[in-house]
């Protein structure tokens, strides 16, 4: 994670669009300034940044379902839930899969796994729309290549 980039998401480990569900993971980092406040003496990935991982994960099935046409955006979380505490140097597994797609939005459900152990779940919507600029659709383009994303995936 480059929590000062708000890059929560370090590397894809299994993307099929077939099934339109993605696994990720994501080292959260042993030491950063975020965890002096949240909280001395028992530092906790703030639950916010948790729920971003989840949008992120999200989102990169999102793009590769549309096949990098569209950006999506985050509009909506629902039902989420905090279900234990993440700690500094603890690895996140993200899983997402998409629930419903049309109308410009769709819904995806991603829960966060430290091992086994169920952390966060939620549901989130997109809003998805062409790119809105094309220095972003370089920066993704970028990113995809930093995080493993299968190119091959949206070539066939």
């Amino acid at each position: 994670m480059q929590l000062d980039y708000f890059q929560l998401i370090d590397r894809i480990v299994d993307l099929n669009l077939d099934e339109k569900r993605i696994t990720v993971e994501a080292q959260v980092p042993q030491t950063h300034t975020i965890f002096e406040g949240h909280f001395p003496g028992f530092p906790i990935m703030p639950g916010v940044l948790l729920t971003e991982a989840m949008a992120q994960s999200s989102g990169w099935l999102l793009l590769g379902v549309m096949k990098f046409e569209r950006m999506p955006f985050l509009a909506m979380v629902k039902e989420a839930k905090m279900r234990g505490f993440v700690s500094p140097g603890q690895l996140l597994t993200i899983e997402a899969r998409i629930e419903h797609e049309g109308s410009g939005f769709a819904v995806t459900s991603a829960k966060a796994r430290v091992g086994t152990e169920l952390k966060c779940s939620a549901d989130l919507t997109f809003r998805h729309i062409p790119f809105p600029d094309p220095a972003l659709r370089v920066h993704m383009d970028a990113m995809a290549l930093k995080i493993g994303f299968p190119l091959q995936a949206i070539t066939q």
